[in-house]
């Protein structure tokens, strides 16, 4: 989940960097903005708390054998050969219905069959009960021309109403740089969530929820990518923030159909994440109930497997106030990906410095000869 504001200039918002805040104001800003992360952490909690009501009622032993049985139903295997577990998915054919066009671009919003089916077959009937998740959504923003590089832009938890990341991502600013943009929906998220309210179903209590989510997400936006690449886009590639940032690096270690990556305040790890909020046991049992969340949701961590996009392509964002998913994640990515990591001040909601963010996303595609490189004006 995050906030931002609309970027309609030519250039994004100016970015507060850390040599503009003298170190006492540097206190207090991130003082506040960390405590906007927390609250926000504790009302996500309290909508999740029905849905995790069943985990947490287990005792220490009984999550570690639900925990186990889970890691072997996926298997090591799968990550080793991870076209057995993100099996390709079939060429698509979106349904476009135009929304607007104004200055050279023109909106749409397009549909398709999501053709999904559980890897662990006795969860089908429970995954696939919900039938506005089985058509994928997502808003194309598309330039005059077909051979415009596009970039996949993926939304946060509880996150893919059109206005707010419409407002979230710097669209305007990006096709300008001659980008097209795609902003799709996760499952089980805003209009793939039916009628239903509160927490979406994905990312779940139950880590089997949480894989088939996840392998969901990597098969609707690959064939996305490959359907912009189809359509004449010589080069797509994927940002993400937070939830988003985390499908941002697994599809960078599972999908070979992406040019450049930005994870941005992403999480890392599920399992550091429930630590991180108190979620699994107390004392001795926390570490040995991390250990075997962690080996639950392997088979989907974007930690298990080499980075596929090149690392010059690949640039993680993390901000210092993060209070949500903390810079550790951000950081743990990075180093697996032996990449580019920008630490940005703010926190994961008040995003302070994050137009230095999107202008690093473009220096590098430009030094990358994936956008042509701007004209500076001479002083």
């Amino acid at each position: 989940m995050q906030k931002g504001s609309l970027h309609r200039d030519c250039d994004p918002p100016k970015a507060t960097c850390h040599n503009d805040l003298v170190a006492p104001w540097r206190r207090v800003i991130g003082t506040a903005v960390g405590a906007v992360d927390r609250a926000v952490v504790v009302a996500m909690q309290m909508r999740g708390a029905r849905d995790s009501a069943r985990a947490e009622n287990l005792t220490h032993e009984e999550r570690l054998e639900v925990l186990a049985a889970i890691q072997r139903a996926y298997g090591e295997e799968l990550i080793a050969d991870p076209e057995r577990f993100f099996v390709p998915p079939p060429a698509i054919d979106p349904r476009l219905e135009s929304v607007k066009r104004e200055r050279g671009v023109e909106t749409f919003d397009a549909t398709w069959p999501s053709p999904f089916a559980p890897f662990l077959s006795d969860l089908a009937d429970k995954y696939l009960a919900r039938i506005e998740n089985r058509t994928a959504r997502a808003r194309l923003v598309l330039g005059d021309g077909a051979r415009r590089p596009a970039i996949i832009a993926i939304h946060g938890y509880m996150g893919g109403h059109w206005m707010l990341e419409e407002a979230q991502w710097p669209i305007a600013w990006l096709a300008r740089r001659g980008l097209d943009v795609a902003l799709p929906l996760l499952p089980f998220h805003a209009m793939r969530a039916g009628a239903r309210r509160g927490a979406p179903n994905f990312p779940s209590a139950d880590p089997r929820f949480t894989n088939e989510g996840f392998r969901q997400a990597v098969a609707d936006i690959t064939s996305l990518a490959r359907w912009l690449r189809a359509r004449g886009a010589p080069h797509v590639g994927v940002m993400g923030m937070s939830l988003g940032g985390y499908t941002t690096s697994l599809l960078a270690t599972v999908s070979r159909d992406l040019d450049f990556a930005m994870p941005m305040i992403p999480l890392a790890s599920v399992a550091d994440f429930a630590r991180e909020q108190g979620r699994l046991g107390a004392g001795e049992q926390v570490e040995a109930q991390h250990a075997a969340l962690e080996r639950a949701n392997w088979v989907v961590s974007p930690l298990a497997r080499p980075l596929l996009v090149p690392r010059s392509r690949t640039l993680v964002v993390a901000a210092e106030h993060d209070r949500i998913t903390p810079s550790a994640h951000a950081r743990r990515i990075a180093r697996h990906f032996a990449c580019e990591i920008l630490m940005i001040p703010g926190g994961h909601l008040v995003q302070l410095g994050r137009s230095q963010a999107f202008r690093s996303l473009a220096s590098m595609l430009e030094r990358e000869g994936i956008i042509a490189a701007r004209q500076r004006r001479a002083r």
